[in-house]
C-alpha cells in the first residue's frame, strides 16, 4: 500500500503525525511505501527570518493567546517523545526544503531528511529558509552538501514542487497532515496510532477485496 504524507516542516502536527503514523506502522502486518508530498502552510516570501513566537503572536491575537496555543502543542508533543523549541523556531518559507526532499528522495534518503528538517526547525532553531542550512542538514542525513548546494542554486526540482502543490490543491488538502492511502482515502490530522492503524487495516482489506 502506498502512503503519501502532505505536509509541511514548519507544521508541529505534521511532525506529530509522522512519528504516530510510524508507530502504528510498527504493528501493521502489511507492505507499505511512503511517499512525503509537499504542502505550504504559508507560501508568502521571508526576506528576514524572524520569531516564530512574535509572528504567530500577531497572526493569533496577542502573544497570551499564542503561548497558550503553543503550550499545548509543545504539551501534546512531548507525550509523543518530541522537543518543540518555540522559543527557538524562526519564520522561513519552505519551498527550497522541499526541494531539498525531492532531491533526497532520488537519493534515497527522503525519510530521514523530513526527519532532520523537522528537528532542526522545532529543536534546534534552524533556518530552513537558508540553503546553507538546508545543505547542512542534507549533509547531516548523509547527502554531499556540495551537490545539495549546487542543487539548489538552480531551478532543479522547483517544477516538481509545484506539480506537488498542485495535486494538494486538486484533492482538496486545506489542512496537514493528510494521509492519502492507496490514492483513495484520506486521514486528515495527527491521529492517534490506533486510528491510523484502523484505517491502514481496513484500507488493506478494502484493497484485498477490491471493493
Amino acid at each position: 500500500m502506498e502512503i503519501e504524507i502532505y505536509a509541511d516542516v514548519v507544521c508541529p502536527w505534521c511532525y506529530i503525525g509522522k512519528h504516530r503514523l510510524e508507530r502504528a506502522l510498527e504493528s501493521f502486518e502489511g507492505d507499505v511505501t511512503v511517499q512525503f508530498r509537499p504542502f505550504q502552510l504559508d507560501p508568502s516570501p521571508v526576506p528576514e527570518p524572524r520569531p516564530l513566537v512574535e509572528s504567530l503572536a500577531e497572526k493569533f491575537g496577542g502573544a497570551e493567546k499564542a503561548e497558550q496555543m503553543l503550550a499545548h502543542t509543545t504539551a501534546v508533543a512531548a507525550r509523543d517523545g518530541l522537543e518543540l523549541r518555540f522559543d527557538r523556531a524562526v519564520t522561513a518559507n519552505t519551498f527550497d526544503a522541499h526541494r531539498l526532499v525531492r532531491f533526497a528522495d532520488s537519493r534515497g534518503h527522503a525519510a530521514g531528511t523530513v526527519e532532520a528538517l523537522y528537528r532542526a526547525y522545532f529543536t534546534d532553531g534552524v533556518d530552513i529558509g537558508s540553503r546553507d542550512a538546508l545543505a547542512a542538514v542534507g549533509a547531516g542525513v548523509g547527502l554531499d552538501e556540495t551537490e545539495v548546494r549546487q542543487f539548489l542554486d538552480s531551478t532543479a526540482g522547483e517544477s516538481e514542487v509545484r506539480a506537488g502543490l498542485a495535486d494538494a490543491r486538486a484533492l482538496g488538502v486545506t489542512s496537514v497532515p493528510t494521509f492519502v492511502l492507496a490514492g483513495k482515502y484520506a486521514v486528515t490530522g495527527a491521529q492517534e496510532p490506533d486510528v491510523l492503524r484502523s484505517a491502514l487495516t481496513e484500507v488493506a482489506a478494502r484493497e484485498q477485496s477490491g471493493s
